[in-house]
C-alpha cells in the first residue's frame, strides 16, 4: 500500500515542532519496484512518490573545486568519504530498499550530494547506533549522517555541520486518546524510547520534572528492536513510543495501527533541534561538510531530495557549525 503524508507547523513555547499527519492513500504502482505516495502540500491534493526500490535515481551534484580544496589531506589521498550510519530501518531517514540490502533515505542522499560537492565516492556503513560514536572516536569513520542532533554535551566530543531539523514524535497505538503537550501529559506513563538518543535525554528530564511538581515519573522501557517496540505498544505493555518525528509519522501511515499523538523540538521548549553531519572534534572535516552543505543548499539539490522523501518542512536554510545544542540539563 502506498501512504499520504502532510505537515504543519506547530509552536511549544519558543521551539518549533514539526506535525505530521499521515493517512492510507491508493495502492503503489508495483512497475515502480516499490513506490510510497506522498502528499507534497497539506490536505494531499498534489503527491510524490517515493522510491523504494534499489535503482534509486538519487539527485546528484558536482564538484566544487575549492571545497573540496578544504578536505584534509588524508581523506583526498584516500578518495572515498567514510561514512556511518545506524543499521536500525528508520524510514524515510535510512533504512532498505525492497531488495533488503540497499541502503536508502534521506541521510543517505544527502550524504551523496555532499560528496559530490567533495569530489568523493561515498562509502555508507551500517552499525548499531553506540558503535557509529565508537567508529568516529578511532578515526574509522569521517563522518556520521544519521539523523544526529546537535547536543552540549556530544560537542565535547564532535564537531557538528547542521542540515535539518530535529523533531520528535510521541506514538501510540491507535485511538488510544492520548495527547503529549508536555511532561505532566507522561507523568506515570510506559514509555518507550532507544538508549544514547536525545529522546532519551528529554525523556529522563521531564520525568525528573514531573517527580519535582508531585506527579508520578515516567516508566520508560528499552527494546533491542523496533519490532520488539511496536509489538510491546500494540499489546499495550506500553502507552507511548518517543522517537525521530518523521519515523513515527511513516510507521504510522505504513502500518494502520499507531498515530502520533505529540511532537516536540529535540532540543527542548526553548531551542529549535537540529540534526548535523558529525566528526570526530577538531578533525579538520567539518567545514568541508559545512560549506558543501551550503553549496547543495544554494543551488537547490538539497531541497529536491528533502522533497522526494517529504521532509520539506525540515529544511534549514544554512549549515551551522556547532551551533547551540540540546542542553545538558533540559530545561
Amino acid at each position: 500500500m502506498a501512504t499520504t503524508l502532510t505537515t504543519r507547523r506547530t509552536t511549544t513555547g519558543a521551539a518549533l515542532a514539526l506535525a505530521t499527519a499521515l493517512v492510507l492513500a491508493g495502492c503503489a504502482d508495483p512497475s515502480e519496484g516499490g513506490t510510497t505516495e506522498v502528499a507534497a502540500t497539506p490536505g494531499g491534493r498534489t503527491t510524490i512518490k517515493i522510491n523504494t526500490s534499489p535503482d534509486q535515481k538519487r539527485v546528484r551534484t558536482g564538484k566544487v573545486a575549492s571545497i573540496a580544496a578544504e578536505v584534509p589531506e588524508r581523506i583526498r589521498d584516500r578518495g572515498t568519504l567514510e561514512l556511518v550510519a545506524s543499521s536500525g530501518s528508520a524510514a524515510p531517514l535510512t533504512f532498505y530498499a525492497t531488495d533488503n540490502k540497499t541502503v536508502i533515505g534521506v541521510e543517505p542522499d544527502i550524504a551523496h550530494l555532499v560528496a559530490d560537492v567533495l569530489g568523493l565516492k561515498p562509502r555508507i556503513n551500517t552499525v548499531s547506533w553506540e558503535n557509529i560514536f565508537v567508529g568516529l572516536d578511532s578515526g574509522k569513520y569521517d563522518a556520521g549522517l544519521s539523523n544526529i542532533t546537535v547536543t552540549e554535551e556530544r560537542k565535547e566530543k564532535y564537531d557538528f555541520a547542521t542540515y535539518r531539523e530535529d523533531n520528535l514524535g510521541f506514538e501510540a497505538k491507535k485511538g488510544s486518546g492520548l495527547k503529549v503537550t508536555g511532561p505532566k501529559d507522561v507523568a506515570g506513563k510506559t514509555v518507550a524510547v532507544s538508549s544514547g538518543t536525545n529522546q532519551e535525554k528529554l525523556l529522563i528530564e521531564w520525568s525528573k520534572e514531573n517527580e519535582k511538581a508531585g506527579r508520578k515519573p515516567v516508566d520508560i522501557k528499552y527494546y533491542q528492536n523496533d519490532s520488539d517496540t511496536y509489538l510491546a505498544l500494540q499489546s499495550g505493555r506500553i502507552d507511548l513510543y518517543l522517537g525521530p518525528n518523521p519515523t513515527a509519522a511513516y510507521h504510522a501511515a505504513t502500518s494502520g495501527k499507531t498515530e502520533v499523538v505529540g511532537t516536540y523540538s529535540g532540543a527542548g521548549a526553548t531551542l529549535q533541534g537540529l540534526i548535523a553531519a558529525t566528526t570526530k572534534k577538531d578533525s579538520g572535516l567539518v567545514k568541508a561538510l559545512a560549506d558543501a552543505l551550503d553549496h547543495v543548499i544554494a543551488n537547490g539539490t538539497y531541497a529536491k531530495v528533502l522533497q522526494r522523501w517529504g521532509l520539506s518542512g525540515e529544511a534549514v536554510t544554512t549549515s551551522e557549525i556547532n551551533p547551540p545544542g540540546l542542553p545538558k540539563t533540559n530545561k
